[in-house]
């Protein structure tokens, strides 16, 4: 297939692209590369893509036009971010990615696969929930994901056929690594100091899912056939690779030498808390097949630290923090309030 991917050069647009072209897709990306001068480690081998650098708040028909499929990552990637500027995330990841799939729908693309999340389902507590269960985001990214779903699902026919991804807590090294997600957050803080520390008491639920996963599930979906992905939306991840933090705490402890937990003083809960089942994509995309789990990525992320000998003062500075990097592009001139360059992007201080 002709595959447009938006965010192509993000945290897990670096590790998807290879993925797609050795399954022998012909890749475009699309990225307005916030985040370029972030790079993890050494500078990766690319594949030869067309790369095309353009805020998806831009896109025109014949941005879209001859391609089979859209995978659309882009957008505002977390809950401090969409705090940051509601506003902007309603118009980066609701109005631009509605009117995404508008132009696609119109330019002919047969499948929009959507990154959607399990953020969709906020403060649902202890109990499991699936596809069929409620929305109750609670904060602007959750909120804008749900409205994308609703809006797009609407636009689904016989030549327009969407399905919607809600990946649980990502993580994994890439060459876009994030330290704002909770296990490569936890391991950093073990690494670096020898404390497993934790912000909040531990108590709440995270689905978790290591992005080469991610990768595989939205493989799978441009490999199904059209009646099994067509206006359907799949939770991704497997059930077992559910964890209170604190589980995930214990892991970490056990796999760094030497840590120990400690919570912040005054941790309280974390409203976000949600236990996710995960067996109708088992079911329904047996192509899918994950290949991690939280201790062997606790693993992964212990060793890609050490290998590059990680300092806190990097992993909770501008560079690796998305909510610190935007700050530090917007004080120092870079991007407007908008979040649209005003100079090149170049690396960012650690």
């Amino acid at each position: 297939m002709r595959v447009l991917v938006t965010g192509h050069n993000g945290y897990v647009g670096t590790i998807m692209v290879p993925m797609l072209v050795e399954a022998g897709h012909e890749v475009v990306g699309y990225d307005t590369n916030l985040y370029e001068g972030t790079t993890f480690g050494d500078e990766p081998v690319k594949p030869d893509i067309v790369e095309v650098n353009k805020d998806i708040r831009d896109m025109d028909l014949s941005d879209l036009r001859g391609f089979d499929a859209i995978i659309h990552l882009a957008g505002l990637s977390n809950d401090p971010l969409g705090d940051l500027n509601p506003e902007l995330t309603y118009e980066i990841n609701y109005k631009a990615s509605v009117r995404l799939a508008e132009l696609a729908k119109e330019a002919g693309v047969e499948r929009f696969i959507f990154s959607s999340s399990c953020s969709n389902y906020g403060a649902s507590g202890d109990n499991w929930i699936n596809e069929e269960s409620a929305f109750n985001p609670v904060t602007p990214y959750g909120r804008s994901k749900v409205s994308v779903e609703q809006d797009v699902t609407k636009l689904a026919d016989a030549n327009f056929s969407p399905t919607f991804l809600r990946s649980g807590t990502a993580y994994g090294v890439s060459p876009r690594l994030r330290f704002d997600l909770v296990l490569n957050n936890l391991v950093a803080w073990a690494y670096t100091t020898g404390l497993v520390f934790l912000k909040s008491d531990g108590s709440p639920w995270r689905p978790i899912l290591h992005i080469e996963d991610m990768s595989r599930a939205f493989l799978a979906v441009l490999h199904a056939p059209r009646e099994d992905i067509h206006n359907e939306a799949f939770n991704v991840g497997r059930s077992k690779e559910n964890y209170r933090i604190s589980e995930l705490a214990e892991i970490v402890a056990k796999t760094v030498p030497g840590s120990r937990i400690e919570y912040a003083e005054g941790a309280r809960p974390d409203k976000r808390c949600y236990r996710v089942d995960s067996e109708k994509i088992a079911r329904s995309l047996p192509e899918f097949q994950p290949q991690w789990d939280a201790r062997r990525g606790a693993q992964e992320l212990y060793e890609a630290y050490k290998c590059i000998g990680l300092h806190k003062e990097e992993f909770e500075g501008s560079r690796y923090r998305r909510i610190h990097h935007i700050k530090y592009l917007m004080s120092s001139g870079r991007i407007d309030e908008n979040l649209r360059w005003v100079q090149p992007a170049k690396p960012t201080p650690a």
